[in-house]
């Protein structure tokens, strides 16, 4: 399958309405088709500025396949920025010169030149996403990837009557997006917070110049629903729910969950959720509602609610709402947000690694530095924000690690990143220093290895949930828990026996979290906080594995168009 997505020269548009597009599947092999590329105008209300499309779309169009097809996929860059794109969930198997992370597995596709991606699906199924990896560029430039179950198979639930992609974003109204960083690092401080969620590109109905675009989702009553949640956000957790609806999650990553009710969703940057909705209340209008879950102290962030419309068939629309809306947790409800998380549990068998390898514990931390001049920079105490994984805070290289890797190039990477924190301390305690230093370091795993690695976060300057997001792999989530990881006693409560397989995982505020996977998908992978200004301030780090014995577990070779640095 060819898909041909064209990012544009930025466009004046408002909000957007949400588009679906749907692709003919027929065969699990590769199908060649072009999207043509077509300019749309579009006229909206509230401000008018100028973002990063893909195919004139916000969001992007939506990738739909099958459990083991195969997608090609032609990025023309037409914008004035670079950019690279990454298939959020997909595995890549021995492919990281898909993966799409800027100056770790490529170099970013310059204004006027294009790369084909390719994608083979292996054990995906159920809503992953797509999205830039390049400066913030995500914002704008994401969409939904639905992958279906293999042909002749079928879902482990009744089939619903029909689905919904629910993108979660956000909007600033004056900001030039790709300028947020640029700006923050000038001042050391915190980037501009957002002025609104969106669902679907639209910030919904409590927002006046919304309220005539609010995206809706029209049911029948009776009926059930798949909606397909994906967490698009740059900065924020979010709680999201449906007024007088029980949702139940089925999926998360991808891959499948036992099934559970609840009445709320937390949700992270960087994840996705399959839910069905039963339409099973009144015939009404009702409200789906999201806002923001933060867990730092002091921090700032977006406190707005965006919203869409649940529509029963058959209710008059009218502007008269059922004004009952949903009932969400408070912004600092870190129990709210366990409760939830507490009830993943993987749906089929799992083969979860018992003898590890290789053990090590990363520790997550939220850092301040002096700034290198005389004037105070803008954040605590007049420094500058950074952020670490033990005590690195990583730095893009000036060509990509997977290419210096693949050819040998020395001088662009380091392989000592340290497997545990340099100095061991009260990790949740009160007021730690915790310095930082600048570093462009690896981890090296053997092929398939097993590997346990502990995710530890801290409190040196505001603990925070924090997402970590794993490329190429997928992992099972062994354990979890507040305060300092104890190796001798916390391993002892470890869930061994259906513990959920996912791709992004939240490690609590002043907590832990531990997981295992076998390291047998050679490459170079990033390891990386999925908020956004965490991961600009240095939260990111690498691990590279190597080949294995035969040709089938060795990496692929890099394609010929793969872009320059």
């Amino acid at each position: 399958m060819e898909f041909k997505l064209n990012i544009p020269n930025t466009l004046a548009i408002g909000f957007f309405l949400f588009a679906f597009l749907t692709f003919q599947i027929t065969e699990a092999k590769v199908h060649r088709h072009t999207l043509k590329i077509k300019s749309k105008a579009y006229t909206r209300l509230c401000n008018t500025k100028e973002i990063l499309t893909v195919n004139r779309e916000l969001p992007g169009p939506t990738l739909r396949a099958y459990r083991g097809d195969k997608l090609i996929v032609n990025v023309i860059n037409n914008a004035n920025y670079n950019i690279t794109l990454h298939w959020h969930g997909a595995r890549q198997i021995r492919n990281p010169w898909s993966d799409g992370p800027e100056y770790v597995t490529q170099c970013p596709i310059r204004p006027g030149q294009s790369y084909v991606y390719r994608i083979d699906l292996t054990i995906e199924e159920g809503a992953i996403w797509w999205h830039a990896h390049s400066q913030w560029a995500r914002a704008t430039v994401h969409g939904a990837f639905i992958v279906y179950p293999k042909r002749g198979s079928s879902y482990p639930f009744p089939t619903p009557h029909r689905e919904f992609p629910l993108i979660l974003g956000e909007w600033w109204k004056k900001k030039n997006i790709m300028d947020i960083p640029g700006s923050a690092n000038k001042t050391g401080g915190e980037p501009a917070i957002s002025d609104a969620y969106t669902i679907n590109g639209q910030p919904g109905y409590l927002y006046p110049c919304s309220k005539p675009d609010t995206f809706t989702v029209t049911v029948v009553p009776g009926r059930r629903y798949l909606l397909r949640i994906i967490n698009a956000v740059m900065d924020e957790e979010l709680f999201f729910a449906i007024a007088n609806h029980t949702l139940t999650v089925v999926a998360k990553d991808g891959l499948y969950l036992k099934q559970f009710n609840t009445t709320y969703l937390m949700i992270t940057p960087g994840q996705s959720m399959d839910v069905l909705l039963h339409a099973n209340q009144r015939s009404d209008r009702y409200f789906l509602a999201a806002r923001a879950y933060s867990s730092a102290f002091g921090a700032g962030f977006d406190k707005t609610t965006t919203t869409a419309i649940l529509q029963y068939e058959g209710v008059p629309l009218t502007d008269e709402l059922n004004r009952n809306p949903p009932v969400l947790p408070p912004y600092n409800h870190t129990e709210a947000t366990t409760r939830f998380t507490s009830q993943f549990r993987s749906l089929r068998p799992v083969n979860i690694p018992v003898k590890i390898d290789t053990r090590l514990l990363y520790a997550i931390s939220v850092n301040l530095m002096n700034c290198s001049d005389d004037k105070p920079c803008t954040g605590p105490y007049g420094k500058r924000f950074s952020s670490s994984v033990n005590n690195i805070s990583f730095v893009n290289p000036s060509i990509d690690i997977l290419r210096a890797y693949y050819r040998r190039i020395g001088g662009i990477f380091q392989e000592d990143f340290p497997r545990n924190p340099p100095t061991e301390f009260d990790y949740t305690g009160e007021n730690l220093p915790f310095p930082t230093r600048f570093g462009t370091k690896v981890v090296v795993l053997d092929f398939n290895s097993s590997v346990e690695l502990v995710l530890q976060g801290t409190n040196v300057l505001a603990s925070d949930n924090h997402p970590i997001h794993l490329h190429g792999y997928s992992f099972f989530v062994v354990g979890s828990g507040f305060g300092n990881f104890d190796r001798q006693k916390d391993p002892l409560r470890y869930n061994l026996v259906d513990p959920p397989e996912e791709t992004t995982v939240g490690v609590p505020r002043n907590g832990w979290t531990a997981v295992r996977f076998i390291a047998n998908n050679p490459g170079v992978w990033l390891l990386h906080c999925h908020i956004e200004r965490h991961a600009t301030w240095g939260m990111n780090t690498v691990f590279i594995v190597k080949d294995g014995p035969t040709k089938s577990s060795r990496m692929l070779k890099p394609p010929p168009d793969l872009p320059s640095c």
